[in-house]
């Protein structure tokens, strides 16, 4: 009698795993990050003139900044983007968040300034980072949709 208890909860449970995994239903609330741009600027060799500069092609959508900085990361990164019909500007600035443990005092970093753009139309993009003097702090920056 127990057996059969037992395999009547079990049966419906792997018959919803395998609908699950048939249909895919649980994946349509995945986020996927798109990553339309990617630069790692760790090496003074890659700024001409004190900035880097590069261009990508960009389709309409929303898309966000992110980064990956440091302590050793530039204070404020200067970002501009130019296109056909767009323009974006905005200075970053860099900030430290203080966390203590229970041996330790430390910082976490993160950017701070409008992350968020809103492109109308397909286009060439060129972007421009200026780490405003300091070409040897490390920083990644991403733009993903």
């Amino acid at each position: 009698m127990n057996k059969k208890i037992v395999i009547m909860v079990i049966i419906p449970i792997l018959g919803f795993v395998a609908f699950d995994w048939i249909t895919g239903f649980s994946d349509q609330n995945e986020i996927i990050n798109e990553d339309i741009f990617h630069i790692t600027l760790a090496d003074p060799e890659l700024y001409a003139n004190g900035v880097y500069t590069d261009k990508f092609l960009i389709e309409p959508g929303t898309y966000f900044f992110r980064f990956v900085p440091n302590g050793s990361s530039p204070e404020i990164l200067s970002i501009k983007l130019i296109g056909q019909n767009y323009t974006f500007e905005e200075n970053f600035e860099l900030v430290g968040i203080p966390h203590e443990s229970q041996t330790a005092k430390y910082f976490t970093w993160k950017y701070v300034g409008n992350e968020k753009i809103i492109i109308d139309s397909s286009q060439e993009i060129s972007i421009s980072i200026d780490p405003n003097g300091n070409v040897k702090g490390s920083v990644s920056v991403d733009l993903i949709k």
